[in-house]
């Protein structure tokens, strides 16, 4: 039976299905047997308008709580509108600790980094691996915190120089700051809530809309 919009949270991502329910579709169920392509036309334009009002709620909401940058955590949001016969909508929300780079900008200073009202003591903003500098610490350093550290591979790999001495080599292992996304995994459900609410909204105002788009037809035969 279909049940209505739905979430599923995982270890590192949670995605929130967006249907409409069989029991909600019965309303609207002489349109569907009249006009059948009208009905499924307007189904289908409210999950994926869905979609995009819940990325862009979602983005801010969590940009607020855990003080990101909205441009990051629209990031770990990806849509998957309705495609083909299958009237099912997704948002795909990867919830894997962010790089704390990519909260806000890094401010070096004598005493370590901040980044969007964090602190992170000790710790230097600068090209390591890859072409994007992020906030890094040698673990050996007596301000290194595990904490502000998650999911953070403490590494020895070898790689260029980038102008620290023996930073990559095996005395001097490193970690990167990240910012932890627990803290959205009990939203989950509540947005899947939202979006059946707001889903029956937006359904209603595009049945209307083809509905209109029917009888302006029928008077003209």
């Amino acid at each position: 039976m279909n049940i209505g919009s739905f979430s599923e949270v995982k270890k590192g991502s949670g995605t929130l299905n967006i249907q409409v329910s069989s029991d909600d579709m019965k309303a609207f169920a002489d349109l569907a047997i009249l006009i059948p392509k009208a009905a499924a036309n307007a189904q289908r334009r409210a999950i994926n308008k869905t979609l995009g009002w819940l990325r862009t709620h979602i983005a801010r909401a969590v940009g607020r709580q855990e003080k990101i940058l909205v441009k990051a955590v629209r990031q770990r949001l990806r849509s998957y509108p309705v495609d083909g016969g299958t009237m099912r909508g997704k948002l795909w929300f990867g919830i894997n600790p962010l790089e704390a780079s990519r909260a806000g900008r890094a401010r070096q200073t004598k005493a370590g980094v901040s980044v969007a009202g964090r602190r992170y003591r000790g710790a230097f903003y600068k090209k390591v691996y890859g072409n994007q500098a992020e906030v890094w610490i040698r673990t050996a350093s007596k301000h290194f915190d595990a904490a502000q550290y998650p999911d953070s591979k403490v590494t020895s790999q070898t790689g260029p120089s980038s102008g620290f001495v023996g930073e990559n080599s095996d005395r001097f292992p490193l970690a990167k700051a990240k910012i932890s996304l627990e803290a959205v995994r009990p939203h989950f459900e509540a947005w899947s809530r939202k979006a059946d609410e707001r889903l029956m909204q937006i359904l209603k105002q595009e049945i209307n809309f083809e509905l209109q788009k029917y009888l302006k037809g029928t008077r003209r035969v």
